[in-house]
């Protein structure tokens, strides 16, 4: 169940329109890194976790990414102003003069719809997790490409809250792979001769010294041990 607070998880504000840089926003509204995609993403991955503490993590983050798309639309609702004018509009933000009434909608930077193909869930909760990482790197390192392309002190203010929230749960999901690193596709890693080998296939030759693969390790225990063994 889902239920909707009126406040927004962070007030945001802007200092001027700016509808180019509204339309830029849209890449983290309706694009393959953005907050929709984390949001269903999430949710869709948590349907099938068993542990109840990694769901309510999964459930919890979802629910939070839902929040931020709210902050960016409410950003983007902002920054395109008050009357359309699709003469001044650029590439991605036409649909929102001429179709949306300025309204921010599920597409991305270019103007191209949102995708359910955007979302990864393989049913595996090692390999999941491993995308939201990953997902979570990709969505932080959109958000400092646009902090470092406006001045605006309130867009920038919101955009530096949202990045750092992105590294909060690239923490949370690393802890839920330390709890599950003996689950899963990661039961018995690397223990096969096959598993070991390293391809030499480039030239000069050798760039490391111990090229058989080790099993990923996230946080060393006392006496050398491996976490969650």
């Amino acid at each position: 169940m889902f239920k909707h607070e009126k406040q927004l998880l962070r007030e945001v504000r802007v200092e001027r329109p700016n509808p180019l840089y509204a339309a830029m926003l849209q890449e983290q509204i309706g694009g393959p890194h953005g907050e929709m995609k984390a949001g269903l993403q999430y949710l869709a991955q948590s349907f099938r976790i068993a542990d109840p503490k990694i769901r309510d993590v999964f459930l919890d983050i979802a629910a939070e990414e839902l929040s931020h798309l709210e902050m960016v639309a409410t950003l983007a609702n902002l920054l395109n102003g008050e009357k359309p004018d699709a003469s001044r509009a650029v590439a991605g933000g036409i649909v929102s003069h001429v179709t949306t009434g300025l309204a921010p909608t599920y597409a991305n930077a270019a103007g191209f719809p949102w995708t359910s193909a955007y979302i990864e869930v393989v049913g595996d909760l090692p390999s999941d997790i491993l995308s939201d990482i990953a997902a979570e790197q990709r969505a932080k390192v959109v958000y400092e490409h646009l902090h470092r392309q406006i001045a605006d002190a309130g867009v920038r203010e919101a955009i530096d809250f949202l990045l750092n929230r992105e590294e909060a749960h690239s923490a949370l999901f690393r802890e839920a792979l330390r709890q599950v690193q003996d689950t899963g596709s990661m039961r018995d890693f690397g223990v096969t001769p096959d598993s070991r080998l390293y391809f030499d296939l480039s030239t000069p030759g050798r760039y490391f010294r111990e090229p058989a693969t080790t099993p990923p390790r996230f946080q060393e225990q006392p006496g050398g041990g491996q976490p969650g063994g």
